[in-house]
């Protein structure tokens, strides 16, 4: 089962990564919030066919969750936007490194402290590294892209 759970969040990156690399193209005819607007309302339709066939909750009790954890709607909406407008600017792989690096170092943060009802693990020295190094990674990513963007002709910003 842990392999099937793997291959699945493996596949669900790349999808991630695609739909990040689309999104970007389509802002720059769209605009940007046409473009999260499109993600948004194709999946909320989709997903409503799919509660509606095959949810197995009760949809009313997201009124009884506590008002902060309703607040994940606004980190969604927020990451979607955001990769929509840094894909066109730093490139698929700097901005998805970026918001892995993100991820990872508030998943440390959670852990340590055991917040939103996580198990306490601290962090230690490897931890850190790992994440030193997810950074000296990105800069590598992004002076290359930079550097290739210069060489084609485009404005660097």
């Amino acid at each position: 089962m842990s392999i099937i759970i793997l291959l699945s969040s493996l596949i669900g990156g790349i999808v991630l990564s695609a739909q990040s690399s689309i999104n970007g193209s389509f802002s720059s005819k769209a605009g940007s919030l046409e473009s999260a607007f499109l993600t948004f309302i194709t999946g909320a339709m989709i997903l409503f066919i799919v509660v509606l066939f095959f949810g197995s909750g009760n949809l009313l009790t997201i009124f009884e969750a506590p008002k902060w954890q309703l607040s994940a709607v606004w980190f969604g909406v927020g990451y979607l936007f955001l990769t929509i407008l840094a894909v066109p600017k730093i490139g698929v792989i700097a901005t998805n490194l970026s918001a892995i690096i993100g991820q990872l170092s508030m998943g440390l943060l959670t852990d340590h402290f055991g917040w939103f009802g996580s198990i306490q693990i601290s962090f230690d020295y490897h931890r850190i590294i790992a994440i030193v190094l997810m950074f000296i990674s990105l800069r590598l990513i992004y002076n290359a892209n930079k550097k290739d963007r210069n060489e084609k002709g485009y404005l660097s910003k």
